[in-house]
């Protein structure tokens, strides 16, 4: 099944929520006609090896060889250098499978020949047969920083490591203030036909694209639409720590409070039955509004739920 109209959609995307809609998306948008602009504030370097978590989740759904029953990784990988590390002693808290750490080593080497972040995901992406674009938010150092009463720590010690233990006292994107749009980035988002913003943490996976100098500009100055899928539902993220988030930058937790973020470039947004009773709230912020089931447990979820967001194109 396809979606008949050929035209071109772009995708703010982070984490396993935008890969788990991307897996209906991929059903009725050819990959020609599908950009991604993905989060790298989760970047890190382990081992000696530059690790970009989301970038690899959206471009293992596109390459279709994501593990699905864990929405990260490599599907049917094994864990051998893993195992193996932790045998020596080694402080083992990121799981990393053997294809997966191909990945890396081969982004790595990549990076130290002296090609830029975007070139080497574009070279990734050839080298797995996607034919989708797929551009990092930045080529520039861009971090995220959690501060709890343990201290300040990278955000995928904080979510991975600590399990999100301990309330959220700090945020700071460390390279925000000079970080510069990837190459092709604001061209895509601003030409394409629809923007759709995933189902991903608003503060971290969204929040940190947004930050990048221009793309929020971009979204305000388009002409067409712009949706965003609430990851949101009945006052609980899917997934993650959105909620902690949210609640340290004074935000509602719910659809509404996801709409407040949004609400200077977003023309609809799609939210959970659930969250019914929100819809005269966020519409009066002057955004269109459509419910329907957004937790995404089946195929037939997911590209029912790409379905929705593709209506947006014949919005007047």
């Amino acid at each position: 099944m396809s979606w008949d109209l050929a035209l071109h959609v772009a995708m703010l995307a982070g984490g396993v929520g935008a890969a788990k809609f991307l897996q209906g998306l991929i059903n009725l948008v050819s990959p020609e006609d599908l950009s991604c602009v993905v989060n790298t504030g989760d970047d890190i370097v382990l081992h000696g090896l530059h690790i970009s978590p989301d970038l690899d989740i959206i471009t293992y759904t596109l390459a279709n060889i994501v593990d699905k029953q864990k929405g990260w990784g490599v599907h049917q990988d094994t864990f051998n250098c893993f195992e193996a590390l932790r045998g020596l002693g080694s402080d083992e808290w990121f799981r990393l499978g053997d294809k997966d750490l191909a990945t890396h080593l081969y982004r790595s080497e990549l990076l130290t020949s002296g090609l830029s972040l975007s070139e080497a995901t574009a070279v990734l992406c050839q080298r797995l047969g996607v034919r989708s674009r797929v551009f990092p938010m930045t080529n520039d150092k861009f971090q995220t920083w959690i501060r709890t009463d343990e201290g300040w720590m990278h955000f995928e010690e904080y979510y991975v490591r600590r399990g999100c233990r301990g309330e959220v006292r700090g945020v700071e994107l460390r390279g925000a203030v000079t970080a510069k749009p990837s190459p092709g980035t604001l061209e895509a988002l601003a030409n394409a036909d629809l923007v759709i913003v995933a189902p991903s943490n608003p503060i971290v996976s969204i929040g940190t694209i947004l930050a990048v100098n221009g793309v929020r500009e971009t979204l305000q100055q388009r002409v067409k639409p712009v949706v965003a899928i609430s990851p949101i539902v009945a006052g609980a993220p899917l997934k993650g720590p959105a909620d902690r988030l949210m609640v340290y930058h004074g935000l509602e937790v719910s659809p509404k409070g996801v709409a407040e973020l949004y609400k200077d470039f977003l023309d609809r947004l799609i939210l959970d039955h659930a969250d019914e009773e929100l819809i005269d709230d966020i519409t009066s912020m002057g955004i269109e509004v459509v419910a329907t089931n957004t937790v995404m447990r089946t195929p037939e979820d997911k590209v029912r739920l790409a379905e929705t967001a593709l209506t947006a194109l014949n919005r007047p």
